[in-house]
Formats: structure tokens, C-alpha cells, sequence
């Protein structure tokens, strides 16, 4: 009995002591963002994937495959923030990519910041900080966790897509600038680029793969998961007579300058060098105080291919077959140079996007087009046959109704009247399925996840008071609209990747329906932190074997 007893305190001692060790952490975590990553992307070429890439991470990682955006509306910013914070519009205060700051009428672009200068420009794109994202990031809170000691470092070619992820607390964020081609920062986070920076910049990347034009990976006839590559559904740059490949970016570079790497496949290959140039630099995943490092890599040019081509094109399967290579040789490299086992990445997207609205009516579906200009003038012409003053409506920005506020609080208009005005008229027009006055939280007659996505959306100080919800496969643009856009509640939008992979992973697969704001909490538990102060997610224990 005695022995037994001694047996039992020796195991109580034994767990004791394992809980009272230090927590053990991956060396590195690598985030990749992929902007406008559709979740069926990982299957839709998944014949013409290699081993080593969207395979590679689906063997070997955990695919939470029913991932979703639980807020409107779905745009690049909200869901960088989203991710790392683990929380939404309502609470992070990024509303959109822009918004009309509701107390004062002015416009705010989501990372400006006029309080900080560029460093490596001196062009107004260097004014950038976090400094409007008012919730932690999960970056932030590994700073915290080990006193600073951990580095962190977010890069893409969209300076929020840079910014937003790697938080408040970060050792450099660096986006890119098209006037030069080169990266640059701000002095938020530094007075000066490091040697390393300006040594990337001296190589001229840019200029070098654009010289060597869009070419595509196959030969044309071999892309049967896209539409004819000569389609009235997809833009030309100036100059072009077709929208097709191969895209001679030698010559357009003429007119078009640097801004062009950003719609080819290049401009993923440009970030992902930078990335890899500030793991060897930086020494991110071999930190000499042992700490975890972070690296939030966004890459940007999939959104900006999407936008000019839509989803159907032969660009956005060429981009994504370019990109099956890049991210196996962005594998080889972390397991080189950080070792096999001791990172952890994930790959997630901001938003997804929706099919082309003629294509799709083309192909005999329902859906349309939300005329957001022509409908601002039509409503401002109605409210001032009405109340006899001109443009009471700001903007119909992120789908929403900025009331100038100023103007009716000095004309002692009523706002009330003014409002129902508008809902009255929104209601009547095509494609519109609901119009909530978010100040009266009239958002009980739609579905509860429509509901759920409007008021997680709606940030009092930086939303408009009315939301506009259109319906299924209707988006603001005209007939005349090529490419493809995002930003409503639809799953076309909302349906996101979301695959974990390394150190602490399980392998496997789950359909539970997750959402967008429960990435933060599952990386804090991985890490053994706190979740970011704002995060309203909760940690898929099946991604870590729990």
C-alpha cells in the first residue's frame, strides 16, 4: 500500500515538474495570406499540382476545409486584421480597405498614418503604420509573451497587407513602392532600411522579371479547368489586343511602370524572395534568445490577377500553377534553413471573390450588377426633391450609407425621416435583398448568419448606419464590369482556405464549419500565449491533436 502511494506522489511530482517547464514553441511561424484564395483553389488544379506544394501541405498539414467569414464586408484589410486578431470590424475598427470617419466626414484610408514619413521614399505611400487597428494581434501577443525578444517582420506588395498582420509591435513591416519598384517602410518602425533592404532594392527585380514577360507554365490547350483565354469577360492593359498569354509585360512595362508586376505571377515571386532574403538576414527561426519568430507574408498579386482577368481566365490557373511551385520551394527553403519540423506555417486568404456576374448570367445563372454611382446620384436627387438640400449621402462606400452628418445636424434636418427615406428607396432597387439601419440593430429580418456578418461588420465610428445586403451573385459594378471584385456576404466571397502545417500540427482534414476569427486563438494556444485583447475566436483543438 505504502509502495503504491510513493508510486502515485512520484507521478504527481513528475506533472507537476512538466507543467512548471518552459513551453515548448516552434522556432519559426511562417503566415501566408494568399489575397483572394477561393477555398475550392486547393482542388480546382489540383491534377497539375506538383508534390511539393498545395499537395505537400494538404498531406502533411490539417485542412479546416469549411472555413468561413463570419462579417461584412469581405475586403483585404478587414480579413488581414481579422486573421491576426481574431476578431471583427465591430471590434478591430478596420471597417473597410477605407471609410468615412463618421464624426468628422473624412475619408481614412486603412493603414494611412500622417504622423509617420516613409523610409526608403519620399512618396505619401510611405505614410503607413497599424496605428487604426485597435485590437492586438496574435503577433502582438508573442511580443509580449516573451518580452520583446521574438521577431517579427510582415512583407507584401500592398502595404496593409504588410502592416495589419504583423501588429503594433513589430520589428518591420515592408511594402512595395511602384514608383521606384522598390520595398520601403515607415519610420514607425525604423529611421532607416537595414543594409539587406537596400541591398534588394539595388537588384532591380522588378524590372528584371517583367522583362521576361507572363509566359504561361503550358501550353494553352492543356488549361482545361478555364474558359477561352480570348474572352469578353476579361480587361486589357492599354496597348493589348487580347487579354491572353502569353502577356508581353516587356513592353507594357513602358506605360504601365512597376505598378504592372503586381497583376502577374511575378509579383508572388518578388514577395516570396524578399521573404526568404529576410529569413536569411534577420535570422528568423534561429533567434539567439531561442524565442519563436513570425513572419506574415501576404501575397498580393493573385487579387490583383483576379480583379483584371475573373476567377474563369487562364491567368488565375497559370497564377495558381506558378504558385504550386513557389510554395514548394518556399518549403525546401524553411526546411533548410530553419529544419524540417521546427516551423509552423499556415496558409489562409483574406476574402475569396465571386464569378464574373455577365459570365455567370452568360451560362444562364441568376445574378447581376449593384450600379452603386448611379444609385448615390438617384438617391441624393430624391432626398433633395424632399428635404430641398443636396447630397445628403456621402458615399454608398463597402456597401453601406454615409449620411453627411455635419450638413444635417447644422440644418436641423431630421435624420430619422431621412433615413427611412433611404431604406424606402434601397428596397425598391434590383439585387438589393436587405437594408438594415444598424443604429436601430433592424437586422432581425434577415437570416441569423446574414445578421451575425452585418453586425460583427458594423463599427459605429468608422460604418455607414445603413448596410446594404445584396443578393446571391450580385456585386457593385456595371455590365461593362471585366474581372471579378468581392466584398459581399456570399460564400463565393466568405469560403476561404485555411490549412495548418509543421510543428504542433495533427495531420488531417475536418469539415466542421469554422470561422475566419478562430485562427488567432488556435495560433495563441499552439504558442502557449495570450489570444489577442479582442479576439472573439475559439482555438480548433483538432488542428493541434487536442
Amino acid at each position: 500500500m505504502i509502495k503504491k502511494m510513493l508510486i502515485m506522489m512520484c507521478v504527481g511530482l513528475s506533472s507537476l515538474t512538466t507543467f512548471a517547464q518552459s513551453p515548448e514553441r516552434p522556432k519559426l511561424v511562417v503566415g501566408l495570406m494568399v489575397d483572394q484564395m477561393r477555398w475550392d483553389y486547393l482542388y480546382r488544379f489540383a491534377e497539375r499540382y506538383g508534390e511539393g506544394g498545395f499537395k505537400r501541405l494538404l498531406n502533411e498539414g490539417f485542412s479546416c476545409e469549411n472555413t468561413l467569414i463570419n462579417y461584412i464586408p469581405t475586403y483585404t484589410a478587414i480579413g488581414h486584421s481579422s486573421v491576426y486578431t481574431g476578431s471583427v470590424p465591430a471590434i478591430h475598427g478596420i471597417s473597410g480597405n477605407d471609410w468615412i470617419m463618421e464624426q468628422t466626414g473624412k475619408p481614412m484610408y486603412c493603414t494611412q498614418d500622417d504622423n509617420v514619413v516613409g523610409v526608403g521614399t519620399t512618396e505619401a505611400e510611405g505614410k503607413q503604420s497599424p496605428r487604426n487597428l485597435l485590437a492586438s494581434t496574435i503577433t502582438d501577443q508573442l511580443k509580449l509573451a516573451t518580452n520583446f525578444q521574438s521577431k517579427v517582420i510582415g512583407i507584401a506588395i500592398k502595404d496593409r497587407g504588410g502592416i495589419l498582420p504583423a501588429g503594433h509591435f513589430a520589428d518591420a513591416a515592408y511594402w512595395f513602392e511602384s514608383k521606384s519598384g522598390n520595398w520601403i517602410t515607415s519610420n514607425f518602425y525604423m529611421d532607416k532600411l537595414p543594409n539587406w533592404v537596400t541591398d534588394f532594392n539595388k537588384k532591380k527585380l522588378a524590372e528584371k522579371y517583367l522583362k521576361q514577360d507572363w509566359k504561361p507554365s503550358y501550353p494553352l490547350s492543356t488549361y482545361t479547368s478555364s474558359i477561352a483565354d480570348d474572352n469578353i469577360y476579361e480587361g486589357k492593359f492599354a496597348g493589348e489586343a487580347s487579354p491572353t498569354l502569353p502577356r508581353a509585360t516587356s513592353k507594357l512595362m513602358a506605360t504601365e511602370g512597376y505598378e504592372l508586376i503586381k497583376t502577374t505571377p511575378m509579383g508572388n515571386t518578388l514577395t516570396l524572395d524578399l521573404a526568404k532574403a529576410a529569413i536569411e538576414n534577420e535570422k528568423l527561426g534561429n533567434n539567439p534568445t531561442k524565442s519563436t519568430d513570425f513572419l506574415c507574408v501576404s501575397l498580393s498579386a493573385t487579387d490583383y490577377v483576379g480583379h483584371r482577368y475573373s476567377l474563369s481566365s487562364v491567368e488565375i490557373e497559370d497564377i495558381y500553377l506558378k504558385l504550386d511551385h513557389e510554395l514548394a520551394d518556399l518549403f525546401n527553403y524553411l526546411d533548410k534553413s530553419v529544419g524540417k519540423g521546427n516551423y509552423t506555417f499556415f496558409l489562409t486568404a483574406d476574402h475569396a471573390a465571386s464569378y464574373n456576374s455577365r459570365y455567370f448570367m452568360d451560362m444562364k445563372g441568376n445574378g447581376g450588377y449593384f450600379p452603386g454611382r448611379q444609385i448615390l446620384t438617384a438617391l441624393n436627387d430624391n432626398l433633395k426633391t424632399k428635404f430641398g438640400q443636396e447630397k445628403l449621402v456621402k458615399s454608398l462606400m463597402n456597401y453601406q450609407v454615409h449620411l453627411d452628418n455635419e450638413k444635417i445636424e447644422t440644418l436641423k434636418l431630421d435624420e430619422e425621416a431621412i433615413k427611412t427615406d433611404i431604406i424606402k428607396y434601397l428596397k425598391k432597387q434590383d439585387g438589393v435583398a436587405f437594408v438594415f439601419d444598424m443604429s436601430k440593430g433592424d437586422v432581425l429580418q434577415a437570416p441569423l448568419a446574414i445578421r451575425e456578418k452585418a453586425i460583427n461588420g458594423y463599427h459605429m465610428k468608422r460604418s455607414g448606419v445603413i448596410q446594404i445586403v445584396v443578393e446571391p451573385q450580385w456585386y457593385e459594378g456595371s455590365p461593362r464590369s471585366t474581372g471579378t471584385t468581392h466584398g459581399t456576404w456570399s460564400s463565393f466571397d466568405s469560403h476561404i482556405p485555411l490549412v495548418f502545417m509543421g510543428w504542433g500540427i495533427k495531420h488531417g482534414v475536418s469539415n466542421k464549419a469554422v470561422n475566419v476569427t478562430d485562427i488567432a486563438p488556435t495560433l495563441a494556444a499552439l504558442l502557449h500565449v495570450m489570444e489577442p485583447n479582442g479576439s472573439i475566436g475559439t482555438p480548433i483543438v483538432e488542428v493541434l491533436g487536442q
